[in-house]
């Protein structure tokens, strides 16, 4: 089994972990407390079907928001998955919003950064000569 998810295959503890970023521990934890729920092979491996990636996500989020698992296992257990995958959607819309801004930011920071080096190579008479163009162009 890889480290990837395709379809329904099972993840290990140990995948589960690499794609979440959250410790084995604290999946083995959250699966003794019935936060997760795993499968037992015949060998003893814990299995774990892809949904818990996002329930993994779910779990972390509500922490984050100051929650106890105590709060957050009454959560899950009284919140219809439609529900629960609603709330995971909006929190992946507010990280990828996130993600958005600081991308712009960071590009108009860059583009300011370009203007000054621009203007730093190009003689004064240059760029009057460009504005008075500009002018032109625009009339």
């Amino acid at each position: 089994m890889g480290g990837t998810c395709i379809g329904t295959e099972k993840l290990k503890i140990g995948e589960l972990a690499d794609i979440t970023g959250i410790t084995k521990r604290t999946i083995d934890y959250y699966t003794n407390i019935g936060l997760l729920v795993a499968e037992r092979s015949a060998s003893n491996y814990r299995y774990y079907d892809p949904s818990m990636i996002d329930r993994l996500y779910f779990i972390e989020q509500r922490k984050q928001e100051g929650l106890s698992l105590g709060e957050i296992q009454h959560a899950l257990h009284h919140t219809a998955y439609e529900e629960i995958d609603v709330q995971i959607l909006r929190l992946k819309m507010q990280d990828l919003e996130h993600d958005v801004t600081s991308l712009l930011k960071q590009m108009n920071e860059q583009d300011k950064q370009n203007i000054q080096s621009i203007k730093k190579n190009v003689s004064p008479e240059s760029i009057a000569l460009m504005q008075s163009l500009l002018l032109l162009i625009n009339t």
